[in-house]
Parts: structure tokens; sequence; C-alpha cells
């Protein structure tokens, strides 16, 4: 059967999306990259209002330019070519009820899953989750004391565009070293399952 409208819309998101991660098209990647790079940087450097204002001064600066430029060309070759951003103001960019409703669901969906997460771990339904997760809150407080959010955030974005492609190259080592760790990490929980009173999970 062919996919419905929205499947084939999502599924073929979801491919360009990895193939920008997995530079498959080396320009378009780096473009994103290197544009996402400089944008988070110049917030370490400046408010996020003057970064906005400044990216809106020079995309102003540049669609006047053009438009002046293509005005004069037109009168001096008396021709009648129109607005030159013709085609993309003509293009549709409204949301429709159908798309603002089907985005909200998604939203909801995972505001609720991540609601009852956090109820499960802060009420210790199951012991070893709620410690495995005190641990990591432990981490992060160091993790925060070397690291602002936006450096932190600069790092996820090089790891997003980087890790993807050492896995990719590297994938049989890797999955090697994170089944060692795993096994090793799910042995220890087992342990304190076992030992620990109430840790064992009840039988469904």
């Amino acid at each position: 059967m062919d996919c419905g409208k929205k499947e084939c819309s999502w599924s073929s998101w979801k491919g360009q999306v990895v193939d920008l991660l997995h530079w498959r098209d080396v320009r378009q990647s780096g473009l994103l990259f290197g544009s996402v790079l400089l944008l988070l940087f110049s917030l370490t450097q400046f408010s996020v209002v003057s970064v906005v204002a400044y990216l809106a001064l020079a995309t102003l600066s540049a669609t006047i330019s053009f438009r002046v430029y293509k005005s004069v060309l037109q009168a001096v070759q008396k021709t009648d070519e129109g607005h030159p951003f013709k085609a993309y103001l003509e293009v549709e960019i409204a949301l429709s009820p159908e798309q603002i409703s089907k985005y909200v669901e998604k939203v909801q969906l995972y505001v609720n899953y991540t609601l009852k997460e956090l109820r499960r771990l802060f009420l210790v339904q199951d012991l070893v989750d709620s410690i495995k997760f005190a641990v990591l809150m432990w981490l992060l407080t160091y993790v925060g004391a070397l690291f602002n959010g936006l450096t932190l955030l600069i790092l996820a974005v090089v790891s997003m565009f980087s890790m993807p492609v050492v896995y990719e190259k590297y994938q049989t080592q890797i999955d090697q070293y994170v089944g060692l760790v795993r096994t090793q990490v799910n042995s220890i929980m087992g342990k304190i399952r076992e030992k620990v009173p109430g840790a064992k999970r009840k039988d469904e």
C-alpha cells in the first residue's frame, strides 16, 4: 500500500535530516553546520536581542540591495520582469488546521510521557531507576559547573554532526564496547535489585 500523505511527508523530512547529519551532501551539511555554530558562538558574545537584530539587518540589507539592483537593471534595460522575489512571495507558508492539530498532539504526547516518567522517578516507583536518575543528576551538577548552557548546546551540535559519521565508520567496534558497558551496568543493577529490599520489579 502507498503511504499516506502525512506519513510520506514525515518520512521524507526524517530522511533529509539523516542525510544532513551523515554529510551525504557536504555542501548542504557544511552550510547548516557552519550557520548553526556561527549563531551559537554569536550568542556567547552578544545578547539574543542583538543577534536577532543583526541577523534581521543583514538579511534586510541583502534583500533590499538586490531589489534595488534588479529595479535599476530593469529600468536601464527597459524590461518588466516583475518582483525579483515573486516566486518566494507566492509560496504558501501557512499551517493548515490539520498540521497544527498534528503537531499539538505530538507535543501533548511528549509532555504527558515526560510528566509520567518524572512522577515515576521522583516517587520511586522503581528504586533502581530512581537511583540511576539520581546519579545522572549528580553528574550533571559537575557538568553544569564546568560548562554553561550555550557551551553544552555547541557541544551537542558538534556531536550531532560528527558522531553519526564516526559511528558509521567504526560501527562494529563501537557496538562491541557499548555492548560490554551495557552488560556491566545491567549486571551491577541486577545485583542491586537482588540485595536492596523493594528494588525488584514486580512481575506483570
